[in-house]
């Protein structure tokens, strides 16, 4: 059981729950919140006896912190998936690696710490027409990834690994996490399946497996209070493939060559489409399978929503009202399937 707990991203979904669900642990002596931007008030509220420190990890103050708590368990959960506003590419490697670099640096200097655990995501397999069903841990992306989240993930945890080396005494943990979905977070697969017409990939049908938003905070409280060291891959159970996710969300699937998907999915879902990264893309393409054997028989983490749930659990708290009833669908199957026994009936 970890006593002094830091955890960083304290201003975003993940860094902010996970800090509010240690700090409801009374065995847990102190939970230290870090991020260079404030959270909001009700986060705030939320986190309860947690202490905040507003710091860049980039700066040296982040190891004075972790010194004079004697922090002993550090969670990395701070790492940006696209540019901050008003920022470039530049910004955002600098953010990510730079920051993951010195804060991995200190963790290495510290004495009391004993265990690191990073949030990490399953972009680091990137996405292609040659991945296997499902990556295992030990599996690497097929081509290089082109995205810059996907590279700079890829870029951290080999940091990571590499402090674990020089300091075999510190524990590290690296959960790679589905893409989430959830009542509270309005995440890219969300966004894309609310839109009332679905671009998609003509010849594709990408195959999703997702991650409820409370199953991967619970995954990082296991990790960071329980878990052991390792990598594992954290999703949830099944594979929805793209059109039945479509299908079930009520929406209208448009197929069209990837070649037009950016520019005519972009008239058809408006600026939503602009914000898409190059990792979400690919996702949209071809998607992506998580073996979660080590998930359960190391981390032993089981997932309360499979894929599927984890999908109707969102649309259902997001009130998604169906453009194509299910009873529409029924009828079309029900008709379709009339008119093919007749057929055979007269032959």
């Amino acid at each position: 059981m970890p006593r002094v707990v830091l955890v960083t991203g304290a201003s975003r979904f993940l860094g902010g729950y996970l800090v509010t669900r240690l700090a409801q642990n009374p065995d847990i002596e102190r939970v230290i919140a870090v991020d260079a931007v404030s959270p909001s008030k009700d986060m705030l509220r939320r986190m309860g006896r947690a202490e905040f420190v507003r710091a860049d990890i980039r700066n040296p103050l982040i190891g004075k912190v972790i010194r004079n708590a004697e922090v002993d368990t550090v969670v990395h959960a701070s790492t940006l998936a696209r540019p901050p506003k008003s920022g470039s590419r530049a910004a955002m490697k600098d953010m990510n690696v730079i920051g993951a670099m010195q804060l991995f640096a200190v963790c290495q200097k510290a004495p009391t710490v004993r265990k690191v655990v990073l949030r990490s995501a399953s972009v680091v397999y990137g996405c292609s027409a040659k991945d296997p069903a499902k990556f295992t841990e030990e599996m690497s992306a097929r081509r290089r990834p082109a995205g810059a989240y996907a590279r700079d993930c890829i870029e951290i945890e080999g940091y990571l690994r590499g402090m674990g080396r020089r300091r075999p005494d510190i524990g590290v943990s690296i959960l790679r996490l589905a893409p989430l979905v959830g009542p509270r977070l309005n995440a890219t697969v969300a966004q894309y399946l609310t839109s009332p017409v679905v671009p998609t990939i003509l010849g594709r049908d990408a195959r999703l497996q997702v991650l409820h938003e409370e199953d991967a905070l619970a995954a990082l409280e296991r990790a960071t209070v329980s878990g052991p060291a390792g990598t594992f891959n954290v999703a949830g159970d099944g594979v929805v493939m793209m059109s039945q996710a479509i299908r079930r969300a009520g929406r209208i699937e448009v197929p069209m060559p990837f070649g037009l998907f950016r520019n005519l999915g972009r008239a058809l879902m408006g600026p939503v489409m602009r914000s898409y990264t190059t990792e979400q893309l690919e996702y949209f393409h071809f998607g992506c399978g998580l073996d979660t054997t080590r998930m359960r028989s190391e981390l032993s983490f089981e997932p309360r929503w499979t894929s599927m749930q984890a999908l109707d659990d969102f649309a259902r708290a997001a009130g998604v009202k169906a453009i194509i009833k299910n009873e529409w669908v029924d009828a079309a199957e029900n008709a379709l399937l009339a008119l093919t026994g007749t057929a055979k009936g007269e032959r």
